[in-house]
C-alpha cells in the first residue's frame, strides 16, 4: 500500500517539477489572453456557430497541429476558445488535435516508432477530429443555438497586431523549451523558458495599459483556479494506477488484430496521463514486449490525447454531457482506428 501511495506522490512530484513552469503558466497566460484580447466578433466569424462547419473545423485542426501540449495543458486554451465564442466543435477539435498530433509529438513518433507509423498517427487524428467536431456540435446543437448572438460591428479582425504579437511570444515560449532542448537537464528547459517570459512580460509592458494587463491576469486566474487543482488530483490517481497495473500483463493483452487488444489499449491511453512525447517510447517498449502496430496506434492517439487528470478538468469547464459524450467518442473512435488500421493497413 505504502509503494501504491509513493507512486501517486511520485507522479504528483514530477508533473509539478516537471510541467508547471514551462508548460502550464504559459497556457494558463495563453487561454487569458485569448480571452482579453482575441475580438469576440472574429472568433464566432471564423469558429462560431455561424461559421461554415468544414471551414471551422479545418482552421481549428491546422491551427492546432502546431501547439505541442499535453491533454492538461491544452484545455485552458481550447476552454478559452469556447468562451469567447468559438463554437462547441471547433473548440473539442483543439482539445483533441493539440495532443494528439501536434508537431513535435509527430515528429518523436516518426524518430522512435519509424514515419510510416507517424503518417498514419496524423492522419488518424485528424479524421477524428472532423468526427469529434461533428459529433460534438450534433449533440449540443440546440444549445449552441442558444449561445450564438449577433453584433452591431462588421470588425474581422482577429484582434490587434499587438495583441497577436503578445500571443506569438507565449505561444513561443510554451514551445522553445521542448522544441530546443531535446536532451540534457531539464534546467536547460527552464532557462529557454525564463528568456521567453522576460521577452513577452517585457512586450506586454510596453504595449498594453495597467489595466489591460490586470485584466488579462485576471482572466488567466480564473483558469488556474478552475483547471489546476483537479489536475494535481487526477496526476495523484494516475500515479496510483502505474503502480497497480503490471505493464507485462497488459502487454499480453495488446496483440492481435480483434477488437479487443485495440479497446484495451485505447482504455490505457485514455486513463493514463502521458505528457507530450512520452507515449512514443512507453508504446515502443510495449511493442518490443508483442503489442500490434494497431493498438500501438490507437495507444500512441488516446495516450497523449486524453487523460485522467484532463478528463475530470473538461468536466469542471465544459460540464459533464459535453466531457461523456466526447470521452465515449474518443474511446469508440480510438478503438475503431486501431482496429481497422491492424486489419487494413498493418497487415
Amino acid at each position: 500500500m505504502l509503494e501504491i501511495l509513493k507512486g501517486g506522490l511520485q507522479a504528483l512530484q514530477d508533473y509539478i517539477a516537471y510541467h508547471v513552469l514551462t508548460c502550464l503558466i504559459p497556457a494558463f497566460l495563453l487561454a487569458g489572453g485569448m480571452v482579453s484580447f482575441v475580438s469576440k466578433e472574429a472568433v464566432i466569424r471564423y469558429l462560431g456557430i455561424a461559421a461554415r462547419r468544414l471551414t471551422s473545423y479545418i482552421l481549428a485542426a491546422i491551427s492546432s497541429f502546431f501547439i505541442a501540449v499535453c491533454s492538461c495543458t491544452v484545455i485552458p486554451v481550447s476552454s478559452g476558445l469556447y468562451y469567447q465564442g468559438a463554437g462547441v466543435g471547433a473548440a473539442f477539435i483543439v482539445l483533441w488535435v493539440a495532443p494528439a498530433a501536434n508537431i513535435l509529438a509527430i515528429t518523436y513518433t516518426g524518430a522512435i516508432l519509424g514515419y510510416d507509423l507517424a503518417l498514419i498517427r496524423i492522419t488518424a487524428a485528424l479524421l477524428m477530429a472532423l468526427a469529434v467536431g461533428t459529433i460534438m456540435s450534433s449533440f449540443f446543437s440546440r444549445e449552441e443555438a442558444n449561445r450564438t448572438f449577433t453584433f452591431e460591428t462588421s470588425e474581422k479582425r482577429i484582434m490587434k497586431k499587438q495583441d497577436a504579437i503578445l500571443l506569438l511570444l507565449i505561444v513561443a515560449t510554451l514551445l522553445a523549451p521542448n522544441y530546443l532542448i531535446r536532451k540534457g537537464p531539464y534546467l536547460h528547459k527552464i532557462y529557454v523558458w525564463l528568456i521567453g517570459t522576460a521577452i513577452f512580460a517585457a512586450f506586454a509592458a510596453a504595449t498594453k495599459k495597467k489595466e489591460d494587463i490586470i485584466a488579462w491576469l485576471r482572466e488567466s486566474w480564473w483558469f488556474v483556479q478552475i483547471i489546476f487543482p483537479l489536475l494535481l488530483a487526477g496526476v495523484f490517481i494516475v500515479g496510483l494506477i502505474g503502480k497497480i497495473l503490471p505493464q507485462p500483463f497488459v502487454a499480453r493483452w495488446l496483440a492481435g488484430r480483434g477488437l479487443l487488444p485495440s479497446f484495451l489499449a485505447t482504455l490505457i491511453g485514455a486513463f493514463s496521463y502521458f505528457a507530450t512525447m512520452t507515449e512514443a517510447p512507453f508504446v515502443a517498449t510495449l511493442m518490443k514486449l508483442g503489442m500490434s502496430k494497431g493498438p500501438a496506434l490507437a495507444l500512441l492517439l488516446t495516450g497523449p490525447g486524453l487523460s485522467l487528470p484532463s478528463m475530470l478538468a473538461i468536466i469542471r469547464v465544459f460540464g459533464f454531457k459535453k466531457a461523456l459524450v466526447y470521452i465515449i467518442t474518443i474511446i469508440i473512435l480510438g478503438t475503431l482506428v486501431g482496429w481497422l488500421s491492424s486489419n487494413l493497413i498493418f497487415k
